[in-house]
């Protein structure tokens, strides 16, 4: 079919109304048959249908925009009968060459895709002719790199530690003090603890301190002459407490060392005892008896697997999020809290999208140990061939003496001085095998360390620049009071700067993790896809952030420009991050240690 412009297409609607008025009579019979052979029969009524009264504008209805972009138009005596069709490329010259035409319904569902199609090639790939629906906006409003989750306060907390209690104790028609000693004892996991209490009911009592072997109700006593000895304190008032195995210690000796396994270790139910080589586990109960409410709250979290605390110093919330670890190779979790700290889910380090939890921490560790020191000591360095002593050429002559054995070689090949006759100075013996070896490793090493620079000078240098731009960030604010106050704007107008100087930091903590990730990265096409959107994203960020470090009389004349780098700088990381995280869930391989 041949591609028509989209006026051309108007035109043609435009004739398709004449002949369609024209054709009206000579189509009156046909749709009314057409009708009355597809619609069921219609309800008995006092007023007349639409079938008993047919008029013009039922049978010739306005073409909806969807028909007048397309190029088409239809004909019906109502929305849910057959459509009558005269396609724009048909040529008319008798009534039976229209009624074959509105006959052949296939033949208009195959041109119809066509002008579809080519619809599609004028306005670009975007367009979709006005069929998007409310539920594919909605399917697609989460990027690909983000994760669904929940922020928790501690009211939420509490109240879900309650409900679970409560659904426990009517189960097993148990107290629910009972029932939450039994939780804290299964680490909140539901449907193993009743599972495992319906099979064994007395082993789990006794488990989690609540058989009948356990004397009595837990409780601190005070024992006159008593000496701790965690804190050596006695007194006649010292209360103390001891779990079935007898040791027995003040109870603020106890508190303190439970307070730091749950707090500062995240220790919840594999808390030993305190007494010196004993393995003993702290029970439910007496877990419950020692801590405060707060730290029974933490319990609860450390406990189950899809809540953490957001390790901002100070926060009280913590965050409900369903992604595995398992998963955590395809998918970086970044969280936010409510206190805008952004982290991820799965190592709680700070946000490293679009770096994995697994590749963050390999990078993390290079950067910390010798790893790389090694290296250069194999690329800048040679061993004595006798005693294997570390040497570093510090001139020019080949001619090399170990200060420690006095072996006399040549740097190049690594064989003897004395068998070089008069080539001294210039090695060119043919290469033995040994020789040949000792080059190759140390020019693999040299590449390794120069490709390692390579990325650590800039995730470093990023590192710095978002630290500068944070410093920066924190004098924003008096920058926009000197704004609003010297240009006249109102304070709401000013806040473009707090929204680039946010953006700025984003962006350069993205940029950050993107050399780590790409040092892993194998290399093939996705490798070259990665890398230009990388490039994209940083030459936004400096041009952003040459923009913002304007003095501030300039600042208000460069407010348009600075909105647009801004949502341009926002738009490049969106795609750097939604690319790369769908590719890391196709299989892209990023976590391997290069060779």
């Amino acid at each position: 079919m041949t591609r028509r412009s989209l006026p051309e297409r108007l035109v043609n609607t435009g004739a398709l109304l004449s002949i369609s008025r024209y054709f009206h009579s000579a189509t009156k019979d046909s749709v009314a048959r057409s009708q009355a052979a597809t619609r069921p029969p219609p309800r008995k009524s006092a007023r007349k249908t639409k079938a008993e009264s047919p008029d013009i504008a039922e049978l010739n209805p306005a073409p909806d925009l969807t028909s007048v972009v397309s190029g088409e138009f239809s004909v019906s005596a109502e929305k849910k009968g057959p459509d009558l069709v005269t396609p724009a490329s048909t040529s008319m010259e008798s009534d039976d060459d229209f009624m074959s035409v509105a006959s052949s319904g296939d033949d208009f569902l195959d041109t119809q895709a066509s002008d579809d199609e080519s619809l599609g090639e004028d306005f670009g790939d975007d367009f979709d002719g006005g069929f998007s629906k409310d539920k594919d906006i909605v399917a697609t409003s989460r990027k690909p790199y983000e994760v669904e989750f929940k922020v928790l306060s501690p009211d939420d907390i509490d109240r879900d530690q309650n409900q679970q209690i409560n659904e426990v104790s009517s189960i097993l028609s148990l107290p629910p003090e009972s029932s939450a000693i039994l939780l804290r004892y299964g680490r909140w996991n539901r449907e193993k603890l009743i599972e495992g209490y319906m099979d064994h009911p007395e082993e789990t009592l006794e488990e989690a301190g609540l058989g009948t072997n356990f004397e009595g109700t837990p409780k601190t006593e005070v024992i006159p002459g008593f000496v701790c000895d965690i804190c050596c304190e006695d007194g006649d008032n010292l209360e103390t407490y001891a779990m079935r195995c007898g040791h027995r210690f003040c109870v603020d000796c106890y508190r303190h060392y439970l307070a730091q396994k749950i707090r500062g270790e995240g220790e919840a139910a594999r808390i030993e005892c305190p007494g010196d080589g004993c393995n003993m586990i702290v029970d439910s109960k007496s877990l419950s008896l020692l801590v405060t409410p707060a730290l029974k709250d933490r319990t609860y979290v450390d406990d189950k697997e899809n809540l953490k605390w957001c390790p901002a110093p100070n926060c009280e919330y913590a965050v409900d999020c369903s992604v595995k670890q398992r998963d955590l190779r395809r998918i970086v979790p970044t969280v936010q809290c409510n206190c805008k700290h952004h982290f991820c889910f799965g190592c709680t380090l700070n946000d490293h999208q679009p770096a994995p939890c697994q590749l963050v921490k390999m990078w993390l560790k290079k950067c910390e140990d010798d790893s790389e020191t090694a290296n250069w000591i194999s690329a800048n360095t040679k061993e004595c061939p006798r005693c294997h002593s570390t040497i570093e050429k510090n001139g020019g002559c080949n001619h090399m003496t170990c200060r420690k054995c006095k072996h006399e070689f040549c740097w190049m090949c690594m064989g003897l001085w004395s068998e070089h006759g008069t080539s001294w100075y210039n090695c060119n013996r043919y290469e033995e095998k040994s020789g040949s070896e000792a080059r190759t490793a140390q020019a693999k090493s040299r590449a390794s360390l120069e490709r390692y620079l390579h990325y650590y000078n800039r995730y470093a240098n990023h590192e710095q620049s978002a630290k500068l731009d944070k410093d920066l960030y924190l004098k924003t604010e008096k920058k926009m009071t000197s704004l609003q106050s010297q240009s006249g704007l109102s304070w709401i107008e000013v806040q473009f700067l707090d929204t680039a100087s946010q953006a700025l930091q984003q962006c350069r903590q993205t940029l950050k993790w993107t050399y780590a990730f790409a040092y892993y990265l194998a290399r093939n096409n996705l490798t070259e896809i990665f890398e230009d959107n990388q490039k994209d994203l940083e030459l936004a960020v400096e041009n952003l952030s040459e923009m913002f470090e304007k003095p501030v009389p300039e600042l208000a004349n460069l407010k348009v420009d600075i909105l647009d780098k801004t949502a341009y700088c926002n738009k490049r990381r969106v795609i750097l991050l939604s690319d790369t995280a769908e590719n890391l869930k196709n299989g892209m391989d990023s976590c391997h240690e290069p060779r």
